[in-house]
């Protein structure tokens, strides 16, 4: 079984360091992969085609999610899930409020992101620290996510990852990825009116993630989103018809249905003989 997209997620809370992980098989465990993330571990059974939708800040990626969503794809967006983490009262929030002070809160409470961005990209080693916050919260909850959509029947699933190839975490779970570009230039200018950032702040945010020349060179798809909308849905719908016709799910889910399946049969044996004894 590859390590592209796995999805049958057993998560075990703590005592964690005590389950031997030697890069892949966990002894005595019903599992395929697994890996450690922060006191959590995940151990990963049975493989569902997943695919990772990543690109540079600002380059269209939600454009290309909205256009997957119009044909069905169920798609999980990371920077939602970021958000729910950190709602106030939550185990990230507290962490966030304890780290970086009571002065990154609105009236409300909830946390002012662009004053925690102003912050962190500033600051490379804050940065670092908030990251370590808040993704194995993220990736915790993507993660029973895509169990929920694995027992829901779905051939494949799409995540957008904003930071897929820097955090570096699901990579060896992707089947495909694909990579939303556009003229550097356009990148820059959509950031500065998107979020009010002066050239030299939104020059920052954009040096802060991997070159999107090296993504785009690590894909499998690339939708350059530098023209309308209309000619990116159309990229959108080339790549959506070349992952539907892949096959990549049906041999985990034989396997899953086989397994079921001799288990039953032993336990019907045994069950026929102990009736005979």
């Amino acid at each position: 079984m590859s390590k592209a997209t796995a999805i049958f997620v057993l998560h075990i809370i703590s005592h964690c360091s005590r389950l031997p992980i030697d890069g892949g098989l966990v002894r005595n465990l019903p599992v395929t992969y697994g890996f450690r993330l922060g006191n959590s571990c995940f151990f990963l059974a049975v493989e569902m085609f997943i695919v990772g939708l990543t690109g540079g800040i600002a380059t269209g990626k939600s454009t290309v999610s909205k256009a997957l969503k119009e044909l069905g794809v169920r798609v999980i967006d990371a920077d939602i899930v970021a958000r729910q983490v950190v709602e106030p009262g939550r185990s990230a929030w507290k962490q966030i409020r304890a780290e970086f002070g009571d002065e990154i809160l609105r009236e409300n409470g909830e946390i002012d992101r662009p004053k925690l961005g102003d912050i962190v990209f500033n600051d490379a080693t804050k940065r670092h620290r908030l990251d370590d916050i808040v993704h194995p919260q993220v990736y915790k909850r993507i993660f029973w996510m895509l169990l929920s959509c694995f027992l829901k029947g779905n051939q494949f699933v799409v995540v957008e990852l904003p930071l897929l190839f820097e955090s570096g975490v699901m990579l060896d779970f992707i089947h495909k990825i694909i990579v939303v570009s556009c003229d550097k230039e356009l990148q820059l200018n959509r950031l500065m009116a998107r979020n009010g950032l002066s050239e030299s702040d939104a020059k920052k945010r954009i040096a802060a993630q991997m070159p999107l020349e090296e993504k785009c060179n690590r894909a499998n798809f690339v939708i350059d989103n530098s023209g309308d909308v209309e000619r990116t849905t159309k990229e959108a719908k080339l790549v959506h018809e070349t992952l539907i016709r892949s096959r990549q799910h049906w041999k985990p889910r034989f396997l899953v249905v086989g397994w079921f399946l001799a288990v039953l049969g032993a336990f019907a044996w045994f069950a026929g003989y102990l009736g005979r004894e």
